[in-house]
């Protein structure tokens, strides 16, 4: 009796984002994935409200990079009227759903693997809970790889990853997600990225009046994820643009984020009009990257937004950040994932409104590097202690040995006493944090105090 035909192998791609949709590309460009019989790209749209807000597929060069996919599949649509970045599938219930998307999609008894983005949460968590026995990938969009898992994932799904896909954004630095689980990193080839960027289209149309080598100011839209509020967003604007022109720009361009409101354009037209500097908003969305091979700009700023990165690492272009000290000083929790890329960004990059500094930056050295590896280690570590339990020692002999008054900017006094760190109490008294005796007596006297008072 002849042997049974393997089952066909369909590869899922999930994309929230214009960029990550790129980078898969790029990697697929590269060879980085095994053969498949047919490849499908998941297009999910997390905006708060997606119908209101563009998602990837409908932004300028989505056809160019789904031309290397067999079919684009929209994830808002299948999970209707649930909202992708808040639903999961009940237990109960993930079997059911198997099916019904082995149907809507036509996989048949296909073998799927799996390739996400932020695997720690919704849609990728519900798309690899909906496939349980279907290998996973990991690609990293921007920064966050590498900090910490944002939360303990489940063994279950955290056994089936096989390797961490990401792009050299800062050359030397390895990720720490997903470490814990002993999961590889390895590199999208940045020729190939490079070369993906080059083939995607702009509106030349509303660059034709741009001078050249401007400065380009790159808006993030924070008060969305409650880091700023609307006011100090715009002021944070402002000041990019007064800060270009401190260092003698005159030709300005500003990227807003697609979702930003109109007005903060407005407020940062009427302050480059004020200051003499001729400035263009691109109202339509397109990638900071595409910009940086169109535009060549002189000069790319921003809060801490991975495209400073992008053109120092992989163009050559000067960058300069603002606004990231008063952010690392009110970001809450500590744990909050935005903390590695801001700490990332400040550390490496030059404050825009130090001129000197800006001139005199260059990409860092293997040193620098090297340090900045130990600093995102305790960070991270600090961040997620016990998802990062193996790394204590790491964290405890950097923060022993490097908490200036620098350092100290990255760290909560009372988060490193919480964790019985270097720098929280005085050596003798470091055991007091993780004492279970001081903690029934503190946990008893504020039983008393709430007593005394109720």
């Amino acid at each position: 009796m002849a042997p049974s035909p393997a089952p066909a192998t369909t590869q899922i791609f999930l994309a929230s984002t214009l960029y990550g949709a790129a980078t898969l590309a790029a990697a697929l460009d590269a060879g980085c994935f095994g053969p498949a019989d047919r490849r499908l790209l998941l297009v999910s749209n997390n905006a708060a409200i997606p119908e209101t807000t563009p998602g990837p597929d409908r932004m300028p060069g989505f056809a160019e990079l789904a031309a290397r996919f067999d079919a684009v599949l929209d994830w808002n649509a299948t999970i209707e009227p649930f909202h992708p970045g808040g639903w999961l599938p009940r237990p109960d219930d993930a079997p059911l759903w198997e099916r019904q998307l082995r149907t809507l999609w036509e996989l048949g008894e296909d073998r799927v693997e799996l390739v996400v983005e932020s695997i720690q949460v919704a849609p990728a968590q519900a798309v690899v809970q909906l496939f349980p026995g279907a290998p996973i990938e990991v690609y990293a969009d921007g920064l966050m790889s590498y900090g910490p898992t944002r939360n303990k994932l489940d063994p279950a799904i955290g056994g089936r990853i096989r390797r961490l896909l990401h792009l050299d954004l800062v050359p030397g630095l390895e990720p720490l997600l997903l470490t814990e689980f002993g999961v590889p990193a390895e590199l999208v080839p940045a020729a190939a990225f490079l070369d993906v960027l080059a083939s995607l289209p702009v509106d030349e149309a509303e660059l034709a009046g741009i001078g050249e080598a401007p400065a380009l100011l790159l808006g993030q839209y924070l008060s969305a994820i409650e880091l700023l509020t609307p006011q100090e967003e715009e002021e944070l604007h402002v000041r990019m643009v007064r800060g270009a022109h401190a260092l003698g720009h005159r030709e300005l361009v500003f990227k807003p984020h697609p979702s930003a409101p109109a007005r903060w354009s407005r407020m940062v037209e009427e302050e480059a009009a004020r200051l003499g500097a001729r400035l263009t908003v691109l109202d339509t969305p397109v990638l900071a990257e595409v910009l940086y091979r169109r535009l060549a700009p002189a000069l790319v700023a921003g809060c801490f937004s991975t495209g400073l990165l992008t053109a120092a690492t992989l163009f050559g272009i000067p960058v300069a950040r603002t606004g990231t000290a008063p952010l690392l000083d009110r970001v809450t929790p500590y744990q909050n994932s935005n903390r590695v890329p801001l700490t990332i960004v400040d550390a490496l990059l030059p404050e825009l409104s130090d001129p000197e500094a800006v001139r005199a930056w260059s990409p860092p050295g293997p040193a620098a590097v090297k340090e900045l590896a130990a600093l995102v280690t305790a960070v991270g570590y600090a961040m997620q202690s016990q998802i990062l339990a193996a790394r204590r020692p790491e964290a405890e002999r950097f923060l022993a040995h490097h908490l200036d008054e620098r350092v100290w900017r990255y760290f909560k006094r009372r988060r490193l006493t919480a964790l019985g760190l270097p720098g929280a109490v005085p050596a003798q008294l470091a055991f007091i944090p993780r004492s279970p005796t001081v903690k029934r007596v503190v946990r008893r006297v504020r039983h008393l105090r709430r007593t005394a008072l109720g």
